[in-house]
């Protein structure tokens, strides 16, 4: 799909702005005619070394980054490339984004933008998205830190449940975890987009421009002091999760061996008075019967009762 701003038809020789999503090869090359400037790839959008992400290539500016192709972690994600010039912005992506649609609709409604400012209304409007799921990650983060710690202590019927909700809030932290890390890759992408517009001389960048890049420049800082801050807030709630499972296992082995340690004794009392030897004096004896069963629920009950005092059970 190609689309300009404003519309016009082919060549798009007064476009401000050409915004191409999974085009044509036919689609690129019409575009490469009609501006004179070469249209990258998804190869060559995809690249991660620095000097093939950002980089000048006759008086063009060609600037690429990783961007989340939905909220949803499980996708992997996509990249997005721009060639500014001060005449033309040419955006190259190959998914569909809602955040290109709402501002290709704003730049429709407006009267005249220069190819800079198309670029910075985007630019801006991406790190918004990115700090809104981060708002949106530390909101979960705190919902799950509250339950964990600050929750009513679960009642003894309801722990069978226990183990449930903590492998879901493996799953969830999981989630998180994964979603950080992606917006990490992508504010990455604009700082260094931010930071070569702005040193860049021939970036089209007018004055009056310069102060809303610097303004970017300062937001994707102080995102990513709260990426990191989230991130230790997940490795502790990891850490945190994995304490709670080890002392859910650990009460369960606690119980069998209370139960182990109280069943040796009357065994053991029922095993001596099992022997049936010709000479046991209680064989003969009419409340022989009635003792063994009192030893074998005293011996059960002492284990038990030093279990408690210790406080252990």
């Amino acid at each position: 799909m190609l689309r300009s701003y404003p519309e016009a038809s082919e060549p798009w020789s007064d476009a401000t702005w050409l915004d191409l999503c999974e085009a044509s090869d036919e689609e690129r090359s019409q575009v490469e005619r009609a501006t004179g400037l070469r249209v990258p790839d998804q190869s060559a959008v995809r690249e991660i070394e620095t000097t093939s992400r950002v980089y000048t290539e006759n008086g063009a500016l060609y600037l690429s980054t990783p961007i989340p192709v939905s909220a949803d972690a499980s996708e992997p994600l996509s990249a997005v490339g721009f060639v500014l010039t001060p005449r033309v912005l040419i955006s190259v992506r190959f998914a569909s984004d809602p955040v290109f649609d709402s501002q290709f609709r704003g730049c429709q409604a407006a009267t005249s933008l220069s190819a800079s400012d198309v670029f910075l209304r985007i630019l801006e409007a991406l790190v918004d998205r990115a700090a809104d799921s981060l708002e949106r990650c530390g909101a979960q983060l705190d919902g799950l830190s509250h339950r964990a710690f600050h929750a009513e202590r679960v009642q003894r019927r309801a722990r069978k449940r226990v183990s449930d909700k903590l492998h879901a809030t493996l799953r969830t932290l999981g989630q998180i975890g994964d979603r950080i890390s992606q917006i990490r890759d992508t504010l990455l992408g604009f700082g260094r987009i931010a930071a070569f517009v702005c040193e860049t001389g021939n970036s089209g960048v007018t004055t009056d421009e310069r102060p809303r890049l610097m303004a970017v420049r300062a937001d994707i800082s102080s995102l990513n002091d709260y990426q990191q801050h989230l991130s230790g807030k997940v490795q502790f709630l990891l850490d945190a999760t994995l304490g709670f499972i080890s002392i859910e296992q650990n009460d369960v082995v606690k119980a069998l061996t209370i139960v182990s340690v109280v069943g040796v004794p009357p065994v053991l009392v029922a095993g001596v008075y099992g022997m049936n030897f010709a000479h046991m004096p209680e064989l003969n004896w009419v409340f022989g019967y009635p003792l063994a069963l009192l030893l074998m629920l005293v011996t059960g009950l002492l284990p038990l009762a030093w279990f408690k005092w210790r406080g252990w059970m």
